[in-house]
């Protein structure tokens, strides 16, 4: 692997998936991820995550885009396309299998879910470890896994504290390139983590249980582990994350100051009333004078209130 330039004091980014517009969860996470990296005088990237392409949505990269400027953030460099990483996913794939880190499976999501004994952290079955000692006689490739261990994967989440997993009972073998093709999102993050200098991760409390495989590939290849601090997920009155299968309601751009203070107070930052009527510009100043990550709520989901 290429080797890494020196790294900035601060370096953090916004990842979304272009699978629909911009919801009020979206909003915490860019609202907490761009005033972390900019009130420690940090840079700020915007990376799309669209290397899963089946659910990309036509337009709604663009359209997320838009609503980010629209409230008012402003991000470093070019934006960041995953879609068009496919190399650089390969290549840290290869480096993988050369340290036999990664193997070939041939096991469909049925002879998973037939054979796998416990679930896994995630709400799915861990990998029983059918094709870790080579693939079933007659049988051919259609993903390739990371080999985990039993031991302790552990980290302390700057909002969360301590989190630790097994990642062999927790989780399993997991996957790196899918039967279909494509590359893993716990791959393709990883590399890009890597690759952009990513110092600082600050994002929804939904991706804590994945850190741990992440921070595992981080020592596999060889890259630096970024500092976490996951922020609790906007959920909505049932307790469901909002996302587009809970039908979360698109980002209004006419409501971008009264949404910012929505989920500046949604983050324990006590937004006065009044700047409801001025410009994001305005909430922003407010934002960055008065910011501080030691008020936002430690637990990993919030509901809104109707």
């Amino acid at each position: 692997m290429a080797g890494l330039s020196a790294l900035p004091r601060y370096r953090g980014r916004f990842a979304p998936s272009p699978t629909g517009p911009l919801h009020f969860g979206s909003l915490v996470a860019a609202v907490g991820s761009y005033l972390d990296a900019r009130t420690q005088g940090g840079e700020w990237l915007v990376r799309m995550e669209d290397v899963d392409r089946p659910r990309n949505v036509p337009g709604a990269a663009e359209q997320i885009l838009a609503t980010l400027e629209a409230f008012g953030f402003a991000w470093d460099g070019p934006v960041l396309w995953q879609s068009q990483r496919d190399a650089a996913y390969g290549e840290a794939l290869d480096a993988l299998r050369q340290c036999r880190l990664a193997y070939p499976c041939a096991c469909s999501r049925k002879e998973i879910a037939d054979s796998a004994t416990r679930p896994a952290v995630d709400g799915g079955l861990a990998y029983p470890g059918t094709c870790r000692g080579g693939l079933p006689t007659g049988r051919t490739e259609r993903a390739w896994r990371l080999r985990v261990d039993a031991t302790e994967t552990a980290f302390v989440d700057r909002l969360q504290g301590r989190v630790t997993q097994f990642l062999e009972p927790d989780v399993g073998d997991f996957v790196l390139r899918r039967a279909d093709g494509l590359f893993a999102y716990q791959l393709a993050v990883v590399v890009d983590d890597a690759a952009q200098g990513i110092t600082d991760i600050v994002r929804g409390a939904d991706l804590l249980d994945s850190t741990p495989r992440q921070i595992w590939l981080q020592q596999c290849l060889g890259f630096p582990t970024p500092r976490y601090a996951h922020l609790p997920v906007a959920a909505n009155a049932a307790g469901e994350k909002l996302s587009k299968q809970t039908l979360a309601p698109a980002l209004e751009s006419g409501r971008a100051a009264a949404e910012l203070i929505r989920a500046l107070r949604f983050l324990g930052q006590p937004a006065p009333e009044e700047l409801g009527r001025a410009r994001p510009v305005d909430v922003w100043a407010w934002a960055r004078e008065h910011w501080q990550c030691a008020a936002i709520p430690r637990q990993r989901s919030i509901s809104l209130v109707a």
